[in-house]
């Protein structure tokens, strides 16, 4: 088992193996972090510069976390402190990063393909952490590894993802890795926002919620997108709320052992009721949890590091 990828920019591209590999690696770096010391020497010497020109408050401090727990130097800018308010263009902003001896670029970004833009002009590894509605390859490899944790493997369990699939990239990064790990797959949603093509991407999809959720053993709730969206999708979200709200009667319809995520950040009282997004079946603070974990790994992988190192402790000094 090796790991050869330099970047990480989609769920799509990657195998059933690589999507075991970062978990497997990610396992082994969760319980370095319930040590008293919860740092390792792994990336020591190097800096890795996010670079983040659109909102982030989860991702981008699950990275900086995860950098420093790895002993990397990390450089946070974002986009009203990158000269790309004053015109300057993407490509200039990371080859200046680059020529300022940094390691590495994670990268979210408004517009679909930026990482891979990055990917083919720079020299060092790029990560993408979330590009317009295209992936976000950390939070679906997270999403999966809780889903390993609570139900072990996923062959054949039924997962629903519930809410604004069309412009999520959440969503599509979510569905690639469950696809691949044999878990059967079904999108819900206004069929404005869930547009039957989805099918071809091998999951089903419903627009009658209560068949849906029917023995569902994972329910991942979405927020509807509304930076990315141009016109409306629906009539109000009084009305989404109603017709696809995630409340204590619908959520009844589920496996009665049923697991509910979200990726964040939530709208209380639209996708999901807090009493459920608070509730014992809500594992959303472990998704948050496992995300250092699982951007420790990518981090770690993409430096050069190999998965077999880490399961046999040679991170430690």
């Amino acid at each position: 088992m090796s790991w050869t990828r330099k970047h990480l920019l989609t769920l799509e591209e990657l195998s059933l193996d690589e999507i075991e590999q970062i978990h497997l690696t990610a396992g082994a770096f969760k319980k370095i972090l319930g040590r008293s010391v919860k740092k390792v020497p792994a990336l020591r010497g190097k800096t890795i510069v996010n670079l983040f020109l659109e909102p982030s408050t989860r991702t981008r401090m699950a990275f900086d976390m995860a950098a420093k727990r790895l002993s990397a130097d990390v450089i946070s800018v974002d986009a009203a402190s990158s000269s790309t308010t004053k015109g300057e263009t993407l490509r200039d902003t990371a080859q200046n990063i680059e020529a300022l001896n940094a390691d590495m670029i994670v990268i979210r970004h408004a517009a679909s393909g930026s990482p891979l833009y990055l990917s083919r002009i720079l020299d060092i590894p790029v990560i993408n952490a979330g590009d317009g509605a295209h992936e976000h390859p950390t939070q679906g490899l997270l999403d999966t590894f809780t889903m390993k944790e609570r139900l072990g493997s996923l062959k054949g369990r039924k997962i629903v993802i519930l809410g604004d699939i069309l412009f999520s990239r959440v969503a599509r990064s979510n569905i690639h890795a469950l696809t691949k790990m044999g878990a059967d797959v079904t999108l819900v949603g206004p069929a404005t926002l869930v547009p039957h093509w989805f099918t071809d991407l091998g999951v089903k999809v419903s627009y009658d919620l209560r068949s849906a959720l029917a023995d569902a053993e994972v329910v991942m709730l979405l927020r509807i997108q509304h930076e990315r969206q141009t016109s409306s999708h629906f009539p109000s979200l009084g009305e989404y709320t109603s017709m696809f709200g995630l409340n204590k009667t619908r959520a009844s319809w589920l496996n009665p052992s049923a697991i509910i995520m979200h990726p964040g950040p939530i709208n209380r009282g639209v996708e999901i009721d807090s009493e459920l997004a608070d509730g014992e079946r809500s594992v959303i603070l472990e998704q948050v949890t496992n995300g250092i974990a699982v951007r420790m790994a990518a981090l770690y992988l993409c430096a050069g590091g190999q998965p077999e190192h880490v399961l046999g402790g040679d991170t430690q000094d």
